[in-house]
């Protein structure tokens, strides 16, 4: 056995009494949480993975409508940039069609044949006295109140609105219209997207201007006289639907550049 003595000796019985006096440290337990964490862990790793795959590199939560904005804006450039290319490609046409008629006398004929029935037809601009026709919408309100009863709908202008209208002037002997200043014929299609009107593959948003040449006087009665136009007139009154009848003493309607639907036609004898 070693003896010590001394300070030392004392401070290391005092150590071993004190570690004797405290409790021994046991193997520690696993607890919920250590089995827990993992599976959370994997499950936020699947989720991550999944939205990711799912965004294929986009924001999922991202405003989607400044990118349709654009992709609508694009298709206008387009169709602007066809709509040129048309135009420079028909006179071309025409100019080379010009000069065969100098030198050919069928080719000549044909073309005198079909300048005189070009005014009647629509492709050429016609000015005269007429009548112009505004619809618009119901004005909005800054509190969103609407008129006693009223719908949405009651509140747009829709396309049996235009179609009444035109219908009516064409009724009351009109010799050109136009919508939009776009001359229609009678074989053009009027059609409404929501509150817009598509027409010769252009979208309008209103108020839509109508303007018809033809003797003022007829053109208003046959207004008057249009069962559609006076179920507007009325809405007009509930809903507060714009609906303005202007007499102009000078109109003039562009000619026709649509689409050419009308492959053949028979002039009927009265």
């Amino acid at each position: 056995m070693e003896y010590t003595s001394g300070a030392t000796s004392w401070q290391k019985a005092l150590r071993r009494a004190v570690a004797a006096l405290l409790p021994r440290r046991s193997t520690p337990r696993r607890t919920g949480w250590s089995i827990g964490v993992p599976l959370i862990a994997l499950a936020a790793g699947l989720l991550f993975t999944t939205t990711a795959t799912t965004a294929g590199g986009t924001s999922l939560r991202e405003d989607r409508r400044p990118k349709l904005a654009q992709l609508i804006e694009e298709r206008r450039e387009q169709v602007a940039a066809g709509q040129e290319r048309a135009a420079a490609l028909h006179d071309a046409v025409e100019s080379q069609t010009a000069a065969l008629g100098g030198s050919d006398s069928r080719v000549r004929a044909q073309q005198d044949r079909a300048a005189a029935t070009r005014e009647a037809a629509g492709f050429t601009a016609l000015a005269g006295p007429g009548v112009s026709v505004e619809l618009n919408d119901a004005p909005q309100h800054s509190d969103g109140s609407k008129p006693a009863g009223a719908s949405n709908d009651d509140l747009v202008v829709h396309q049996s609105d235009v179609q009444a209208v035109v219908n009516a002037l064409w009724a009351g002997g009109a010799e050109a219209v136009a919508i939009m200043n776009v001359r229609i014929l009678s074989t053009s299609a009027v059609r409404c997207v929501g509150n817009t009107l598509l027409l010769h593959g252009r979208v309008y948003s209103p108020p839509f201007l109508i303007t018809a040449i033809g003797d003022p006087a007829a053109l208003q009665r046959a207004l008057a006289a249009s069962e559609g136009v006076r179920s507007f007139k009325d809405a007009v009154d509930h809903y507060q639907l714009g609906y303005r009848e202007t007499v102009e003493p000078k109109l003039t309607v562009p000619a026709y550049d649509g689409p050419g639907g009308l492959r053949s036609a028979k002039v009927i004898p009265e």
